[in-house]
Protein backbone atom coordinates (compact mmCIF):
# COMPACT_ATOMS: atom_id res chain seq x y z
CA UNK A 1 0.00 0.00 0.00
CA UNK A 2 1.55 3.20 -0.99
CA UNK A 3 1.34 6.09 1.44
CA UNK A 4 2.23 10.00 1.10
CA UNK A 5 5.36 9.36 3.64
CA UNK A 6 6.65 6.13 2.43
CA UNK A 7 5.40 2.55 3.74
CA UNK A 8 1.79 2.78 4.94
CA UNK A 9 1.24 2.95 8.36
CA UNK A 10 -0.48 -0.21 10.10
CA UNK A 11 -4.13 -0.28 8.68
CA UNK A 12 -3.44 2.37 5.98
CA UNK A 13 -4.17 6.19 7.71
CA UNK A 14 -1.79 7.43 10.50
CA UNK A 15 -3.67 8.41 13.42
CA UNK A 16 -3.77 11.74 15.13
CA UNK A 17 -5.90 12.53 17.74
CA UNK A 18 -3.92 15.29 19.51
CA UNK A 19 -7.40 17.64 19.68
CA UNK A 20 -6.59 21.51 18.60
CA UNK A 21 -9.08 24.54 18.44
CA UNK A 22 -12.54 25.02 19.52
CA UNK A 23 -12.36 21.41 20.24
CA UNK A 24 -9.89 21.51 22.75
CA UNK A 25 -10.87 24.78 24.27
CA UNK A 26 -14.44 22.99 24.61
CA UNK A 27 -12.85 20.08 26.32
CA UNK A 28 -11.00 22.32 28.70
CA UNK A 29 -13.96 24.08 29.70
CA UNK A 30 -15.57 20.97 31.04
CA UNK A 31 -12.47 19.80 33.07
CA UNK A 32 -14.28 20.52 36.34
CA UNK A 33 -16.95 18.93 35.23
CA UNK A 34 -15.93 15.62 34.05
CA UNK A 35 -15.91 12.53 35.51
CA UNK A 36 -11.88 11.99 36.13
CA UNK A 37 -9.87 8.67 35.74
CA UNK A 38 -6.33 8.45 37.12
CA UNK A 39 -3.58 7.20 34.49
CA UNK A 40 -0.80 5.19 35.50
CA UNK A 41 2.69 5.41 33.70
CA UNK A 42 1.84 3.07 31.50
CA UNK A 43 -1.25 3.99 30.51
CA UNK A 44 -0.45 7.24 29.95
CA UNK A 45 2.92 5.95 27.13
CA UNK A 46 -0.42 4.19 25.49
CA UNK A 47 -2.74 7.53 25.66
CA UNK A 48 0.27 8.98 23.76
CA UNK A 49 0.91 6.82 21.82
CA UNK A 50 -2.39 6.16 20.34
CA UNK A 51 -2.91 10.21 19.77
CA UNK A 52 0.41 10.31 18.01
CA UNK A 53 -0.33 7.73 15.30
CA UNK A 54 2.69 5.41 17.21
CA UNK A 55 -0.74 2.72 17.70
CA UNK A 56 -2.58 2.87 14.48
CA UNK A 57 -5.33 2.17 13.64
CA UNK A 58 -6.21 2.25 17.32
CA UNK A 59 -8.39 4.93 17.58
CA UNK A 60 -8.56 4.60 21.46
CA UNK A 61 -8.46 2.13 24.66
CA UNK A 62 -10.02 -1.22 23.04
CA UNK A 63 -13.08 -2.43 23.25
CA UNK A 64 -14.45 -6.10 24.33
CA UNK A 65 -14.61 -7.58 20.20
CA UNK A 66 -10.77 -6.33 19.35
CA UNK A 67 -9.52 -7.31 22.93
CA UNK A 68 -10.89 -10.75 23.05
CA UNK A 69 -9.78 -11.50 18.98
CA UNK A 70 -5.73 -9.93 20.14
CA UNK A 71 -5.83 -12.11 23.42
CA UNK A 72 -7.32 -15.20 21.16
CA UNK A 73 -5.83 -14.69 17.70
CA UNK A 74 -3.51 -12.10 17.98
CA UNK A 75 -5.79 -9.93 15.72
CA UNK A 76 -8.09 -7.34 15.70
CA UNK A 77 -11.44 -7.89 15.29
CA UNK A 78 -11.41 -6.30 11.88
CA UNK A 79 -8.44 -8.61 10.59
CA UNK A 80 -5.82 -6.62 10.99
CA UNK A 81 -2.47 -7.93 12.70
CA UNK A 82 -2.55 -7.07 16.08
CA UNK A 83 -0.78 -9.13 19.16
CA UNK A 84 -1.08 -7.04 22.40
CA UNK A 85 -3.85 -5.67 23.76
CA UNK A 86 -4.39 -1.64 24.67
CA UNK A 87 -6.28 -0.93 27.36
CA UNK A 88 -7.39 1.11 30.02
CA UNK A 89 -8.47 -0.75 33.46
CA UNK A 90 -9.76 0.58 36.45
CA UNK A 91 -11.07 -0.57 39.18
CA UNK A 92 -14.96 -1.29 39.66
CA UNK A 93 -15.23 1.32 42.36
CA UNK A 94 -14.01 4.20 39.67
CA UNK A 95 -15.84 2.07 36.93
CA UNK A 96 -19.34 2.05 38.26
CA UNK A 97 -20.84 6.01 38.02
CA UNK A 98 -19.25 6.08 34.63
CA UNK A 99 -21.87 5.89 31.74
CA UNK A 100 -21.10 4.85 28.43
CA UNK A 101 -21.78 7.69 25.93
CA UNK A 102 -20.31 10.13 28.13
CA UNK A 103 -16.88 11.40 28.81
CA UNK A 104 -14.30 10.50 31.03
CA UNK A 105 -11.68 13.17 32.20
CA UNK A 106 -8.12 11.75 31.83
CA UNK A 107 -5.78 12.73 34.30
CA UNK A 108 -2.10 11.99 34.64
CA UNK A 109 -0.35 10.32 38.23
CA UNK A 110 -0.07 14.15 39.07
CA UNK A 111 -3.41 15.25 38.73
CA UNK A 112 -2.65 17.05 35.57
CA UNK A 113 -5.86 17.18 32.95
CA UNK A 114 -4.47 15.32 29.91
CA UNK A 115 -6.79 13.64 27.41
CA UNK A 116 -10.51 12.70 26.94
CA UNK A 117 -12.11 9.76 26.68
CA UNK A 118 -15.60 9.00 24.65
CA UNK A 119 -16.75 6.01 26.86
CA UNK A 120 -18.06 3.47 24.28
CA UNK A 121 -18.23 0.52 26.58
CA UNK A 122 -17.35 -1.31 29.96
CA UNK A 123 -16.34 -4.56 30.51
CA UNK A 124 -14.67 -7.37 32.68
CA UNK A 125 -12.36 -9.71 31.29
CA UNK A 126 -10.64 -12.54 32.86
CA UNK A 127 -6.77 -11.55 34.04
CA UNK A 128 -5.47 -15.56 33.79
CA UNK A 129 -6.16 -15.79 30.47
CA UNK A 130 -4.87 -12.83 29.27
CA UNK A 131 -1.67 -13.48 31.62
CA UNK A 132 -1.82 -17.60 29.58
CA UNK A 133 -2.21 -15.98 25.87
CA UNK A 134 -0.20 -12.75 25.48
CA UNK A 135 2.69 -13.92 28.19
CA UNK A 136 2.75 -17.42 28.35
CA UNK A 137 2.44 -17.71 32.04
CA UNK A 138 0.35 -17.59 34.48
CA UNK A 139 3.18 -16.41 37.09
CA UNK A 140 3.25 -13.54 38.82
CA UNK A 141 7.08 -13.14 39.30
CA UNK A 142 6.95 -12.24 35.39
CA UNK A 143 7.00 -8.06 34.85
CA UNK A 144 4.35 -8.35 32.53
CA UNK A 145 1.74 -10.88 34.53
CA UNK A 146 2.41 -8.93 37.86
CA UNK A 147 0.81 -5.91 35.61
CA UNK A 148 -2.33 -7.43 34.73
CA UNK A 149 -2.91 -9.09 38.43
CA UNK A 150 -2.48 -5.49 39.91
CA UNK A 151 -4.65 -3.63 37.51
CA UNK A 152 -8.03 -3.01 37.96
CA UNK A 153 -11.07 -6.35 37.03
CA UNK A 154 -12.51 -3.37 34.08
CA UNK A 155 -11.83 -2.13 30.74
CA UNK A 156 -13.09 1.04 29.56
CA UNK A 157 -13.03 1.52 26.22
CA UNK A 158 -13.56 4.35 23.53
CA UNK A 159 -12.12 6.80 21.14
CA UNK A 160 -9.14 9.16 23.32
CA UNK A 161 -7.98 12.57 22.46
CA UNK A 162 -4.93 14.02 23.58
CA UNK A 163 -4.99 17.64 24.85
CA UNK A 164 -1.32 18.62 24.15
CA UNK A 165 1.63 17.17 23.17
CA UNK A 166 3.93 18.08 25.55
CA UNK A 167 8.00 17.87 24.61
CA UNK A 168 9.56 14.77 26.55
CA UNK A 169 10.93 15.76 29.98
CA UNK A 170 14.08 14.38 29.61
CA UNK A 171 14.71 14.13 25.55
CA UNK A 172 12.98 16.66 23.88
CA UNK A 173 15.25 16.88 21.06
CA UNK A 174 14.24 12.94 20.54
CA UNK A 175 10.83 13.06 20.39
CA UNK A 176 10.18 12.49 16.82
CA UNK A 177 6.43 11.41 16.64
CA UNK A 178 5.03 9.15 13.64
CA UNK A 179 4.48 12.12 11.01
CA UNK A 180 8.23 13.72 11.65
CA UNK A 181 10.00 11.01 11.14
CA UNK A 182 8.06 9.41 8.18
CA UNK A 183 9.21 13.17 6.37
CA UNK A 184 12.49 13.42 8.03
CA UNK A 185 12.87 9.69 6.08
CA UNK A 186 11.53 11.22 2.53
CA UNK A 187 13.49 13.93 3.20
CA UNK A 188 16.65 12.05 3.12
CA UNK A 189 15.51 10.57 0.28
CA UNK A 190 15.68 6.55 2.45
CA UNK A 191 12.96 4.48 0.82
CA UNK A 192 14.31 1.46 3.31
CA UNK A 193 14.86 1.89 7.00
CA UNK A 194 15.29 -0.29 9.65
CA UNK A 195 14.16 0.14 13.19
CA UNK A 196 15.96 -1.05 16.51
CA UNK A 197 14.25 -1.83 19.55
CA UNK A 198 16.24 -2.02 23.01
CA UNK A 199 15.37 -1.61 26.87
CA UNK A 200 19.10 -2.08 26.96
CA UNK A 201 22.43 -0.11 26.92
CA UNK A 202 23.65 -0.92 23.41
CA UNK A 203 26.66 -3.21 23.34
CA UNK A 204 29.13 -4.56 21.11
CA UNK A 205 26.43 -7.44 19.84
CA UNK A 206 24.31 -4.92 19.56
CA UNK A 207 26.54 -3.05 16.96
CA UNK A 208 27.46 -5.64 15.20
CA UNK A 209 23.80 -6.88 14.49
CA UNK A 210 22.43 -3.24 13.65
CA UNK A 211 25.71 -2.50 11.01
CA UNK A 212 24.81 -5.90 9.44
CA UNK A 213 21.25 -4.34 8.98
CA UNK A 214 22.46 -0.97 8.12
CA UNK A 215 24.37 -2.50 4.83
CA UNK A 216 21.13 -3.74 3.53
CA UNK A 217 19.38 -0.12 3.40
CA UNK A 218 19.05 2.96 3.67
CA UNK A 219 19.04 4.55 7.04
CA UNK A 220 18.55 2.95 10.37
CA UNK A 221 15.79 4.35 13.01
CA UNK A 222 17.16 4.03 16.48
CA UNK A 223 14.35 3.75 18.77
CA UNK A 224 15.21 2.55 22.32
CA UNK A 225 12.33 2.27 24.42
CA UNK A 226 11.59 5.20 27.12
CA UNK A 227 8.26 4.38 28.98
CA UNK A 228 8.27 2.15 32.13
CA UNK A 229 9.97 -0.59 32.58
CA UNK A 230 11.40 -3.41 35.26
CA UNK A 231 13.30 -1.73 38.18
CA UNK A 232 16.15 -3.18 37.69
CA UNK A 233 16.48 -1.91 34.50
CA UNK A 234 19.52 0.62 33.51
CA UNK A 235 17.59 4.11 33.57
CA UNK A 236 15.98 5.52 30.05
CA UNK A 237 18.90 8.61 30.58
CA UNK A 238 22.07 6.39 31.10
CA UNK A 239 20.98 4.47 27.58
CA UNK A 240 20.15 7.34 26.17
CA UNK A 241 23.85 8.73 26.46
CA UNK A 242 25.43 5.79 25.29
CA UNK A 243 23.57 5.89 21.87
CA UNK A 244 24.84 9.48 21.93
CA UNK A 245 28.19 8.16 22.40
CA UNK A 246 27.94 5.03 19.85
CA UNK A 247 26.59 7.81 17.32
CA UNK A 248 29.25 10.19 17.66
CA UNK A 249 32.05 7.67 17.41
CA UNK A 250 30.91 4.23 15.82
CA UNK A 251 27.99 5.36 13.30
CA UNK A 252 27.88 7.39 10.23
CA UNK A 253 25.52 9.99 11.10
CA UNK A 254 23.94 10.51 7.77
CA UNK A 255 22.56 7.44 8.24
CA UNK A 256 21.02 7.26 11.63
CA UNK A 257 17.99 9.04 12.84
CA UNK A 258 17.69 8.28 17.43
CA UNK A 259 14.59 8.99 18.40
CA UNK A 260 12.29 8.11 21.62
CA UNK A 261 10.10 5.17 21.80
CA UNK A 262 7.97 6.56 24.49
CA UNK A 263 6.34 3.15 25.12
CA UNK A 264 6.29 0.99 28.09
CA UNK A 265 7.68 -2.23 28.28
CA UNK A 266 5.25 -5.13 28.46
CA UNK A 267 8.30 -8.31 28.42
CA UNK A 268 5.40 -10.29 26.54
CA UNK A 269 8.32 -11.90 24.09
CA UNK A 270 7.41 -12.94 21.03
CA UNK A 271 4.40 -11.29 20.93
CA UNK A 272 5.88 -7.97 22.13
CA UNK A 273 8.01 -8.58 18.49
CA UNK A 274 5.42 -8.56 16.78
CA UNK A 275 4.06 -5.67 18.25
CA UNK A 276 7.21 -3.88 18.08
CA UNK A 277 7.75 -4.03 14.89
CA UNK A 278 4.00 -2.67 13.80
CA UNK A 279 4.71 0.24 15.53
CA UNK A 280 8.01 0.91 14.16
CA UNK A 281 5.81 0.55 10.78
CA UNK A 282 3.79 3.09 11.76
CA UNK A 283 7.36 5.47 12.11
CA UNK A 284 8.28 4.32 8.68
CA UNK A 285 10.43 1.92 8.89
CA UNK A 286 10.07 -1.07 6.39
CA UNK A 287 12.34 -3.51 8.57
CA UNK A 288 12.17 -4.33 11.29
CA UNK A 289 15.43 -6.55 13.65
CA UNK A 290 14.57 -9.18 15.74
CA UNK A 291 17.79 -10.49 17.86
CA UNK A 292 17.79 -13.28 20.63
CA UNK A 293 15.12 -13.81 23.15
CA UNK A 294 13.39 -10.17 21.94
CA UNK A 295 11.51 -8.37 24.60
CA UNK A 296 12.02 -11.54 26.64
CA UNK A 297 12.57 -11.46 30.55
CA UNK A 298 13.87 -14.96 32.65
CA UNK A 299 13.53 -17.94 30.99
CA UNK A 300 9.71 -17.83 29.95
CA UNK A 301 10.68 -18.17 26.16
CA UNK A 302 12.71 -19.51 23.95
CA UNK A 303 15.41 -17.86 22.53
CA UNK A 304 14.49 -17.43 18.68
CA UNK A 305 10.80 -18.03 19.37
CA UNK A 306 10.38 -13.95 18.68
CA UNK A 307 11.46 -14.61 15.23
CA UNK A 308 8.82 -17.77 14.97
CA UNK A 309 6.30 -16.06 15.66
CA UNK A 310 6.33 -13.85 12.41
CA UNK A 311 5.76 -17.29 10.56
CA UNK A 312 2.59 -17.27 11.93
CA UNK A 313 1.58 -14.23 10.01
CA UNK A 314 0.95 -12.75 6.34
CA UNK A 315 4.18 -11.02 5.32
CA UNK A 316 1.70 -8.30 3.74
CA UNK A 317 -0.69 -8.35 6.36
CA UNK A 318 2.30 -7.52 8.92
CA UNK A 319 3.74 -4.75 5.84
CA UNK A 320 6.72 -4.95 7.78
CA UNK A 321 9.82 -7.19 7.06
CA UNK A 322 12.00 -8.61 9.71
CA UNK A 323 15.32 -9.35 9.76
CA UNK A 324 16.58 -11.93 12.51
CA UNK A 325 19.48 -12.37 13.65
CA UNK A 326 21.16 -15.35 15.39
CA UNK A 327 23.07 -14.43 18.87
CA UNK A 328 25.88 -12.57 17.99
CA UNK A 329 29.72 -12.78 20.32
CA UNK A 330 33.34 -11.72 20.18
CA UNK A 331 35.31 -14.24 18.19
CA UNK A 332 38.66 -15.06 19.87
CA UNK A 333 39.98 -16.62 17.05
CA UNK A 334 38.35 -14.02 14.43
CA UNK A 335 39.51 -11.37 16.42
CA UNK A 336 35.65 -9.77 15.95
CA UNK A 337 32.16 -10.33 16.45
CA UNK A 338 30.55 -12.77 14.60
CA UNK A 339 27.60 -15.37 15.09
CA UNK A 340 27.37 -19.21 14.50
CA UNK A 341 26.41 -18.37 10.64
CA UNK A 342 30.17 -16.43 10.65
CA UNK A 343 32.15 -18.06 12.72
CA UNK A 344 34.13 -21.68 13.17
CA UNK A 345 35.32 -20.75 16.81
CA UNK A 346 34.67 -23.43 19.51
CA UNK A 347 32.40 -22.60 22.05
CA UNK A 348 35.32 -21.61 24.65
CA UNK A 349 36.25 -18.92 21.84
CA UNK A 350 33.16 -17.26 22.25
CA UNK A 351 32.83 -14.36 24.45
CA UNK A 352 29.07 -14.00 25.53
CA UNK A 353 27.95 -11.40 27.82
CA UNK A 354 24.09 -10.50 28.24
CA UNK A 355 22.66 -7.48 29.98
CA UNK A 356 22.40 -8.94 33.15
CA UNK A 357 26.00 -9.76 33.51
CA UNK A 358 26.73 -6.29 32.59
CA UNK A 359 24.31 -4.98 35.27
CA UNK A 360 25.79 -7.49 37.63
CA UNK A 361 29.95 -6.66 36.65
CA UNK A 362 29.02 -2.79 36.93
CA UNK A 363 27.58 -3.05 40.31
CA UNK A 364 30.67 -5.24 41.30
CA UNK A 365 33.13 -2.15 39.70
CA UNK A 366 34.06 -4.26 37.04
CA UNK A 367 34.15 -2.53 33.85
CA UNK A 368 32.63 -4.52 30.81
CA UNK A 369 35.48 -5.81 28.56
CA UNK A 370 36.29 -3.92 25.11
CA UNK A 371 35.00 -7.27 23.32
CA UNK A 372 31.69 -6.85 25.19
CA UNK A 373 30.93 -2.94 25.02
CA UNK A 374 33.40 0.30 23.78
CA UNK A 375 35.68 1.56 25.89
CA UNK A 376 33.78 4.94 26.31
CA UNK A 377 29.47 2.93 26.71
CA UNK A 378 31.65 1.11 29.55
CA UNK A 379 32.99 4.55 31.27
CA UNK A 380 29.73 5.74 31.20
CA UNK A 381 28.10 2.87 32.47
CA UNK A 382 30.46 2.63 35.34
CA UNK A 383 30.46 6.14 35.98
CA UNK A 384 26.38 5.76 36.20
CA UNK A 385 26.37 2.98 38.55
CA UNK A 386 28.68 5.00 40.67
CA UNK A 387 26.11 7.78 41.26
Amino acid sequence: MSHPNGIAPHGGQLIDRIVTGAQREEFLSKADFLPRVQLDERAVSDLQLIAIGGFSPLTGFMGKADYDRVVEEMHLANGLPWSIPVTLSVTEEVAAPLKEGSLVRLDDPTGRYIGVLQLSEKYTYDKAREAVKVYRTDEEKHPGVAVVYRQGNVNLAGDVWLLERDPHPLFPTYQIDPAVSRAAFQEKGWKTVVGFQTRNPIHRAHEYIIKCALETVDGLFLHPLVGATKEDDISADIRMRCYEIMLEHYFPNDRVILAINPAAMRYAGPREAIFHALVRKNYGCTHFIVGRDHAGVGDYYGTYDAQYIFDEFDPAALGIQPLKFEHAFYCKRTQGMATTKTSPSSAEERVHLSGTKVREMLRRGELPPPEFSRPEVATELAKAMKV
